[in-house]
């Protein structure tokens, strides 16, 4: 397989990331890279980013979940941070995450996880949470989802348009040659920024470290476009299994939506009506806060961990 590996140089200094790297291989030899910090026999927290950010997304809330006793990993999706990146779109599938995220768990062999999972570091592990519930203790769903392909089955573009506009939005801007990461994370335009949060220029660095060439940005390229909007094979026989799962989890599950997200709001009530272990939990409503909000409200969703025990 054709792909990049970003220099180690450019991740060298960067602001509140003081973080040494680990790596796993997965699949057809590709490097995944997290970190894991804390003490090594505390309860376990995974915190999984999405599109297009990396581990650094996570800065503000590592510090409060180690001093509080929990062992935390924060993994790169292939594609994104210190983590190999294919080259080829093509590469990129929903399947390939599930698999390389499935590898990484089996590697690491972890158990007892509380998973935290925004955006796409949603969508890829609770197909996990679903699939193996035995591995998880607990889950915050933060502005994230699961397509349950029956249901998104009666979604035409146009009504799907109506119901998350800015994700069809920001599919259009994925393309666009002159997109960055710190872009899309921090620019009012961006249809992922629903809020002003704008970064400084040492933080704006930060997120574009992973993407020195348009040859390392394929998979923030292709994420948009694996949305299911329909119940075809692949991947729609896999989200099922995995929606018949999470409809016998009775452990805790929380979401945590920002008051200012629109992209992946649809699913809040898909998880409250669905899951067992939503029901009757003080879910959190993330004020002054849009897409990113690990940026904007990291003490609160630090919280929000540590109180499901």
């Amino acid at each position: 397989m054709d792909y990049e590996r970003t220099p180690d140089e450019r991740f060298v200094g960067l602001p509140d990331w003081p973080y040494a790297p680990r790596y796993a291989t997965v699949g057809e030899g590709l490097r995944m890279h997290y970190i894991d910090e804390g003490p090594a026999d505390g309860p376990v927290v995974v915190l999984a980013h999405g599109e297009p950010t990396w581990g650094y997304l996570y800065r503000k809330m590592i510090p409060g979940l180690v001093a509080a006793g929990r062992r935390v990993l924060v993994p790169d999706l292939i594609g994104f941070g210190r983590s190999d990146k294919p080259v080829d779109r093509a590469a990129y599938t929903y399947g390939s995450h599930v698999g390389w995220t499935g590898a990484w768990l089996d590697q690491l062999d972890l158990a007892d996880i509380t998973l935290f999972g925004q955006d796409w570091g949603g969508f890829v592990f609770l197909v996990h949470v679903g699939v193996t519930p035995d591995r998880f203790a607990a889950v915050v769903a933060a502005n994230t989802g699961l397509t349950d392909p029956d249901v998104m089955a009666a979604f035409t573009p146009e009504n799907f348009a109506h119901a998350a506009g800015a994700f069809l939005r920001w599919r259009e801007q994925s393309e666009s040659p002159d997109l960055t990461a710190s872009w899309a994370v921090g620019s009012p335009d961006s249809a992922l920024n629903q809020t002003a949060h704008l970064l400084t220029e040492e933080q704006a660095a930060a997120y574009d470290a992973p993407f020195p060439s348009e040859r390392h940005f394929a998979g923030v390229r292709q994420f948009p476009h694996l949305v299911s909007l329909d119940a075809t094979d692949p991947p729609a026989s896999m989200l099922r299994r995995a929606w018949a799962g999470l409809a016998a989890f009775e452990k805790p599950f929380l979401t945590a939506f920002a008051d200012h997200e629109d992209i992946t709001l649809i699913y809040k009530q898909l998880f409250h009506a669905r899951v067992p272990g939503a029901k009757g939990r003080d879910h959190v409503t993330v004020p002054d806060a849009g897409h990113f909000l690990q940026e904007q409200q990291p003490d609160l969703l630090v919280d929000a961990i540590l109180g499901l025990g």
